[in-house]
């Protein structure tokens, strides 16, 4: 079991350890990292030397560049695709800006400007980051006890409290991903709306070849009919609908482009790679999988509006908010704690994966295990609660049993 503690290491001042150094080391270097521009990401892979557009305008792929320099804790360089050539200086610590120069023919130079992105993010107070590393500890017995099921967890916060710190174990476990994945093919259409490339009022006519079962409601209607993209998105999500789900691979052009946003994000660990209930593919070993590092970083990158706008994350969260399948994170934690998550169950898999939106607290969770699945709900709903009563010692929150 792996154990990650991201950020200084030490006892916690609060906890009776020595205080934090005036001056905190400062966070590594990443080898993977991406820009968040208005309408698309730059991506850089300082290892394998390559990088990727992905925009509005287009998507160069990810291609090489042998020139790429690393110094400083910058990789810089320039490369062509087509007419249009990318100049970049990517800093590789997240947080801090970043430019990308395009130059196409006929056309005025057009700077990119925006924040670096990483996996994990560092925080930004180290001294308040110091106060959520004793939770580490905690998940860990949670995981060391989950005998049946191997499992992992990322945890990350968005309030500040705890200076936007993550904490991990088995950060990098590789599960099937189950019904996890919608995340990605739901933030892919979204990322076309903000484009202006598509609008959630537009149909799609959906035909009983379609239809599948599992989870969902569509399969009860009556086929062929239109269905709008907003029904089939607000589905997948709180339905967790496996129709809708594959219906929107077809239309937004199979496994391909959702494929190029999880790449674009340099999330490694994840991959969509079979429909939704397609047991031919699976046994052919065609499977999706994702970490609880990848999850983290997907919603902690829609939080902070680097991969949608505000207006696309507001109606995200919103529909994991209106999630109907609440027998893991919100079975867990007392009545009335809002949450917004999305579950994922195969009979080898259990996850729960979503925001703790609990004022002052909120934060980015992400509960995965493999083996059985009924133990492995009880596993997942451990990990929540575990999560919960460190934001929220008994006695010190609105919320009571």
């Amino acid at each position: 079991m792996a154990l990650t503690l991201l950020g200084p290491v030490g006892p916690a001042a609060a906890d009776g350890g020595p205080a934090v150094p005036p001056t905190a080391p400062p966070p590594p270097a990443a080898t993977l990292a991406w820009l968040a521009v208005p309408g698309g990401v730059f991506s850089v892979d300082t290892a394998a030397r390559t990088v990727r557009y992905r925009g509005c305008a287009g998507d160069t792929g990810r291609i090489p560049d042998p020139g790429m320099r690393v110094a400083r804790r910058v990789a810089s360089g320039e490369v062509t695709v087509g007419a249009t050539t990318y100049a970049y200086d990517i800093p590789l610590v997240g947080r801090v800006p970043g430019v990308v120069e395009v130059f196409r023919p006929g056309a005025r130079p057009a700077a990119l400007v925006g924040a670096v992105v990483t996996d994990p993010q560092p925080p930004t107070d180290p001294a308040a980051g110091r106060r959520l590393l004793p939770l580490t500890g905690q998940l860990a017995r949670v995981v060391e006890g989950s005998t049946a099921n191997p499992a992992g967890v990322a945890v990350r916060d968005l309030s500040g409290r705890y200076g936007h710190q993550q904490v991990a174990v088995n950060g990098t476990f590789r599960p099937k991903a189950a019904s996890v994945i919608k995340l990605w093919i739901l933030v892919e259409l979204l990322r076309r709306v903000d484009c202006g490339q598509e609008s959630l009022a537009d149909g799609v006519l959906v035909t009983p070849a379609d239809v599948v079962d599992g989870t969902g409601e569509l399969q009860y209607e009556t086929f062929p009919q239109v269905v709008t993209l907003h029904r089939l998105a607000e589905y997948m999500v709180i339905y967790s609908d496996n129709t809708a789900a594959n219906v929107l691979i077809d239309h937004l052009g199979g496994f391909g482009p959702v494929n190029a946003l999880i790449d674009a994000m340099n999330q490694r660990e994840t991959v969509l790679a079979r429909k939704m209930l397609d047991t031919e593919a699976a046994r052919r070993g065609e499977e999706n999988y994702t970490s609880p590092d990848d999850v983290v970083s997907l919603l902690g990158a829609v939080w902070d509006a680097e991969i949608l706008t505000p207006a696309s994350r507001d109606l995200m969260i919103g529909f994991l908010r209106a999630q109907t399948l609440n027998t893991k994170i919100p079975a867990a934690l007392p009545p009335g704690v809002p949450v917004a998550h999305k579950t994922g169950d195969l009979p080898d898999a259990s996850h729960d994966v979503g925001y703790y939106l609990i004022p002052g607290s909120q934060t980015a969770v992400a509960f995965l295990t493999g083996g059985p699945m009924a133990t492995g709900d009880e596993t997942v709903r451990r990990l929540a609660r575990t999560v919960y009563d460190y934001l929220v010692p008994p006695g010190d929150g609105a919320y009571e049993e």
